[in-house]
C-alpha cells in the first residue's frame, strides 16, 4: 500500500493541472487478452511523463459484469481480475507518484451493478423492506403493468424495469443492469464514505465523480413535463431540444453529499480533490458544484459541445470564467472523452479536423484552470466507424441509435498493423483497430517534426514554462480588432489568437512562441498561435 503521508509537493495542484484520461480497457494490455489493464497502464506511464501531463484519471477498474464496461460496479473496493488486482493498483499508484504524476480514480455513486450484493438482496426481499429501500423500487401504474413514470433511460427505452411476477419496478437512468441508488437512504451515504476512505488510504489523489448531478431525484418521482415530444433524460438532447424540466437531475439535496465528501478529503490533506461529471443546463448551475466546501472542479462540457465558431468559443470562455470566479474556483476545459465523438471528427475529420483540433487544443491550454486530455488525442486519432457486429456499447444494443465504441478503440503504440503493440503477440484487441493507423502510432510520431504527438509535447512544455503561476486574468479582444471568425484574448504578456474563419488574417504583433500549424505574416484558417509581447 502507498504511504499516504508522503504526498507529492504542491498543494491544490489541480487548479492549473493538465490531466490525461485513461480508458482502462483501451490504453495498454499487459497479458495479451486483448483488454487493457492496470499493469499495462503502469508500463506505459513513461509516455505520460514524456508528454508532460500532471495527472492521470483512470476509468473504473472495479469488479463488474462489464455490461457498461466498468460503470456497472459490483464491488467498489477491489479490482476486477480482467484488469489485475489490488497489488497492481498499488503498484500503479506508486509508479505514478515516482514520476510525479497524480492519480485520479473514477467513482460511480449514482448506481451500482445489478450484481452488487445490495441489489441481489433487494431482489430477494419483499416490497418495503430495508434491502429494497437502498434503491428506487416503486409500484407500476395500471395495476403494475406500466412504469411508475414517463422517464426515459439515457441509453434509450424506459428508465424502469419490472420485477418478473410482481407489480414492482426499479429505476435505472442508464442500462437495466445499473439500478439507481436511493440517496435519501443514509445507508447509501455511509457506504460511499467507506469507499472514499478505502481508496484515499491506498494513496489516490482524487476522484472523478460519475453522474455527479444525478444522485438525488425529485422525491415524488413525478412525470417529466415535455411539450408534444418524447421525454428524455439525455443531457445533450435536453439542451438541444430546450427541455428544461429535469426531475431526475440536479436536485438541491445533492450538494449535502459533496459537503460531506469535502470534509473527508480535507482529513487527508489539502492536496486531495474531486471533479464532477455534471451535465447542467447553465454555467451558473455548474458553479454550484464547486462552491467552497463542495467539489473542487466540474467538467466544462459547454466547451466540448460548442461548434467550430469563434463567437461560440468567446461566449463560453467569458461565461465559464465569470461563473468559476463567482465561487472562487478554477475552471476546467475539455474537448473529448470516452462518451463523445472525438473532436478531430466533430470538427470535420481528416486534415481539416486535425488542424482545427490542434488549434482548439492550443487555445484551451492557454486558458486559466485545468485542461483534460483524452487518451489518443495526442496522436490525432479520428473517431472509428466500428462495424455493427463489433459494437459493444449498451446504448447501441438498447436501440438508442447511438454508440460510443468509436472513441474507445485501443491505442496504437508501434508496428505497421493491428494490434500495433497494444498487447504482447498478435492477438487482436477488444475493439478492432483500423488498418491505416501505421503512421499514427506513438513510435511513428515520436521525434517526427510536425507530428501531432510532438505538437502536444511542445504545447504542454510551453504552457508549463510560460503560463505557470500566471493567475486567472483574461482580457478578451473583440472580433473587429482582428477580423470576422477570429477569437483572441490576452493573458499576461501572451496574446492568443485562433482563426476559426474561412480566410487568412494578418498576424498581430509579437513573437511567435507556439503555433498549431505554419504561420507567416498571416494566420491561416483553422490555426491558433501564442504571441509573446515585449
Amino acid at each position: 500500500m502507498v504511504d499516504v503521508n508522503v504526498p507529492i509537493p504542491d498543494r491544490r495542484w489541480w487548479r492549473d493541472a493538465v490531466i490525461y484520461q485513461v480508458y482502462v480497457r483501451s490504453f495498454a494490455d499487459s497479458d495479451g487478452d486483448g483488454v487493457g489493464d492496470l499493469a499495462g497502464i503502469t508500463a506505459r506511464l513513461p509516455h505520460l511523463d514524456a508528454l508532460g501531463v500532471d495527472a492521470l484519471w483512470i476509468t473504473p477498474f472495479y469488479p463488474s459484469p462489464q455490461h457498461d464496461h466498468g460503470y456497472d460496479v459490483a464491488d467498489y473496493c477491489d479490482v476486477d481480475p480482467l484488469f489485475g488486482d489490488l497489488a497492481a493498483a498499488d503498484a500503479l499508484i506508486a509508479r505514478a507518484h515516482d514520476l510525479g504524476l497524480r492519480v485520479i480514480v473514477d467513482l460511480v455513486p449514482n448506481h451500482s451493478s445489478s450484481e452488487h450484493p445490495w441489489f441481489q438482496a433487494a431482489l430477494a426481499a419483499e416490497p418495503g423492506s430495508a434491502e429494497r429501500d437502498r434503491y428506487l423500487f416503486r409500484t407500476g401504474r395500471d395495476g403494475g403493468e406500466a412504469p411508475p413514470n414517463n422517464w426515459e433511460s439515457v441509453f434509450g427505452g424506459p428508465a424502469w424495469t419490472r420485477i418478473e411476477g410482481s407489480d414492482q419496478w426499479y429505476l435505472h437512468l442508464f442500462d437495466s443492469s445499473q439500478p439507481d441508488f436511493d440517496w435519501r437512504n443514509p445507508e447509501v451515504g455511509d457506504l460511499f464514505e467507506g469507499i472514499l476512505r478505502f481508496w484515499l488510504d491506498r494513496g489516490v489523489d482524487g476522484f472523478r465523480v460519475d453522474v455527479a448531478h444525478g444522485l438525488f431525484k425529485e422525491k415524488s418521482l413525478r412525470d417529466q413535463e415535455v411539450d408534444h415530444e418524447q421525454p428524455t433524460s439525455d443531457a445533450i438532447e435536453m439542451v438541444q431540444r430546450h427541455v428544461t424540466d429535469e426531475p431526475m437531475w440536479d436536485q438541491p439535496e445533492v450538494h449535502d453529499v459533496y459537503r460531506r465528501w469535502a470534509k473527508i478529503l480535507d482529513e487527508y490533506g489539502d492536496d486531495r480533490m474531486a471533479v464532477a461529471e455534471a451535465w447542467t443546463q447553465t454555467a451558473e448551475s455548474l458553479a454550484r458544484f464547486i462552491r467552497p466546501g463542495e467539489l473542487d472542479q466540474a467538467f466544462n462540457f459547454a466547451w466540448l459541445l460548442a461548434d467550430w465558431s469563434a463567437t461560440a468559443f468567446a461566449e463560453i470562455i467569458t461565461d465559464t470564467l465569470e461563473a468559476a470566479a463567482s465561487v472562487d474556483a478554477a475552471p476546467t476545459w475539455v474537448l473529448s472523452n470516452h462518451d463523445v465523438t472525438r473532436h478531430t471528427t466533430r470538427y470535420g475529420g481528416g486534415a481539416v479536423g486535425l488542424a482545427r483540433a490542434k488549434a482548439a487544443t492550443l487555445t484551451m491550454l492557454a486558458l486559466p484552470g485545468a485542461s483534460y486530455i483524452y487518451a489518443g488525442e495526442e496522436l490525432g486519432l479520428d473517431e472509428v466507424d466500428v462495424p455493427p457486429e463489433a459494437r459493444q456499447d449498451p446504448t447501441w444494443h438498447r436501440g438508442g441509435g447511438k454508440f460510443r465504441d468509436g472513441c474507445r478503440v485501443p491505442l496504437p503504440w508501434d508496428g505497421t498493423e493491428p494490434p500495433y503493440a497494444f498487447g504482447p503477440g498478435d492477438g487482436q484487441p477488444w475493439l478492432p483497430q483500423p488498418l491505416d493507423w501505421e503512421e499514427l502510432t506513438v513510435a511513428a510520431q515520436e521525434g517526427r517534426a510536425g507530428s501531432t504527438l510532438e505538437f502536444y509535447r511542445a504545447a504542454l512544455a510551453a504552457r508549463r514554462s510560460l503560463l505557470a503561476g500566471r493567475g486567472g486574468d483574461v482580457e478578451m479582444l473583440s472580433p473587429p480588432d482582428l477580423g470576422e471568425g477570429v477569437l483572441a484574448f490576452v493573458r499576461g504578456d501572451l496574446t492568443v489568437v485562433l482563426n476559426a474563419g474561412p480566410t487568412s488574417v494578418p498576424l498581430p504583433a509579437g513573437q511567435v512562441v507556439m503555433a498549431s500549424g505554419p504561420v507567416s505574416s498571416e494566420l491561416p484558417p483553422d490555426t491558433a498561435v501564442w504571441l509573446a509581447q515585449p
